[in-house]
């Protein structure tokens, strides 16, 4: 006998997790005919504040800039950038990853020894820029973990945590160096890697190809052998970047879950970046998690006719396929004329005139994602990411002193402390763990 049906309703909807916004519409009738009086908005406030100070909130994506790693300026300091110690404590954000990430050299040296040592350095700058934050800079404030367990351990200290997370494994190199250096990037704290950014590196396919064509369609053959030394080192698979059919050979390969570290949903923002139905399912059946990004372009994406518009443009100007519109708008990227991008912001200026870019995301619609991807795959494999500090931001949640507001929404819509704990850091802790383990038993069996 079901012990929950001798349970008052609104009990056993409690002990069953029972999740409003995640219900038929049948149940959610027969909720809201059981629940009990709604609550006012300081209420719900306070409810939402209780559980925001109770879980572990863990941001899987934030950019750095290593200028922001010195001694006259760091993050012990209110920087004007998206996340720093400051707003961490002031949202009540607890852990982040901080991203080791390298562009990619251009197109003439992509593949050459020149281009795989610029990069290389560019990332072991990144690397020691995170570790002394954490050993010199504020070790009061925040300590870096290598385990699922240290996150725990440290937050339950009252420390913030930092984890490494690499953005585009180009600086692994070539033959020669890229498999070795796995375990170098693992020992230096990386504990997820992704394959590829903007462009088709050595070892996979970009999603960029979708636009521009495919290298290897899907993984090289080195990026598979990256894979399997991922796997035995301990590294989680992180397919954000890379292509469907890399994300899709990856699953054919690994013996542990992978994860997207900060991807939404296509099925309501139709981008490349985003990941289809196929491949929320498919991280499902593999145990892994989709981080749900809250980048206003990905939640809320242009029309059909504006992105064809940017496509014309890129095309008419012969950019390349790691050249970021963003970037330009920003500023001159290396090897373009200052006449050229005024000449593009020109047009840019023209095409949003024409046809102006949506409204920007709010805490919402980037929740209407989340809410999305936990019907499909369910709450177990969903969690939580910003791309602070490298284009991420919506309104409500655009730095990590605004972290809170997440949290709130979702105690809007019903979702439990235990649910919310899950998608803030309980899903991704789980699949950490389980990595860890994997590369346990790899290693004991050589």
């Amino acid at each position: 006998m079901n012990r929950l049906a001798l349970l008052p309703l609104s009990l056993a909807l409690s002990l069953a997790g029972f999740n409003y916004a995640i219900a038929t519409p049948n149940q959610q009738a027969v909720a809201k005919s059981a629940a009990p009086k709604q609550l006012s908005e300081e209420q719900l406030i306070a409810k939402a504040k209780g559980i925001h100070q109770r879980v572990i909130t863990l941001d899987t994506h934030n950019d750095i800039d290593v200028g922001n790693f010195g001694f006259s300026r760091n993050y012990s300091q209110e920087l004007e950038n998206q996340v720093n110690l400051p707003k961490m404590i002031k949202g009540g954000l607890d852990a982040s990853f901080f991203i080791v990430y390298t562009n990619q050299a251009t197109d003439a040296e992509a593949f050459t020894a020149a281009g795989y040592k610029k990069a290389y350095d560019t990332a072991i700058n990144s690397f020691e820029a995170i570790h002394r934050m954490t050993t010199v800079l504020a070790p009061n404030l925040i300590e870096f973990a290598r385990t699922a367990d240290d996150v725990r351990k440290i937050n339950a200290k009252g420390k913030k945590v930092a984890l490494i997370g690499v953005e585009n494994a180009y600086p692994l190199g070539d033959e020669k160096t890229a498999v070795k250096r796995v375990k170098e990037f693992y020992d230096r704290g990386a504990r997820y890697m992704s394959l590829a950014h903007q462009g088709h590196s050595q070892l996979s396919d970009s999603n960029t190809g979708e636009a521009i064509g495919w290298k290897w369609n899907g993984l090289s053959p080195l990026g598979k052998q990256v894979i399997a030394e991922m796997n035995r080192v301990g590294i989680m698979i992180d397919i954000s970047h890379p292509s469907k059919e890399s994300m899709m050979q990856s699953l054919q390969i690994t013996k542990a879950p992978i994860i997207a570290s900060h991807s939404a949903v296509r099925a309501l923002a139709d981008v490349s970046r985003n990941l289809d139905d196929e491949q929320l399912l498919a991280l499902k059946a593999n145990n892994g998690v989709a981080q749900i990004v809250a980048f206003n372009t990905y939640v809320k994406t242009d029309s059909t006719e504006r992105r064809a518009a940017f496509a014309a443009l890129r095309k008419e100007f012969n950019l390349g396929e790691t050249v970021s519109l963003t970037g330009i708008r920003r500023g001159t990227p290396n090897g373009m004329s200052e006449e050229t991008r005024e000449q593009i912001l020109k047009r840019l200026t023209e095409i949003d005139a024409q046809l102006p870019a949506p409204t920007r995301a709010t805490v919402k619609d980037f929740v209407n994602h989340i809410d999305y991807a936990v019907k499909k795959i369910g709450i177990d494999h969903v969690g939580i990411s910003s791309d602070f500090d490298g284009g991420g931001g919506i309104d409500g949640w655009n730095d990590a002193s605004e972290t809170f507001n997440v949290t709130l929404e979702l105690v809007r819509r019903g979702y439990t402390e235990a649910q919310i704990a899950k998608l803030w850091s309980g899903n991704l802790l789980r699949v950490m763990a389980d990595v860890e383990k994997v590369a346990k038993e790899l290693q004991s069996k050589k």
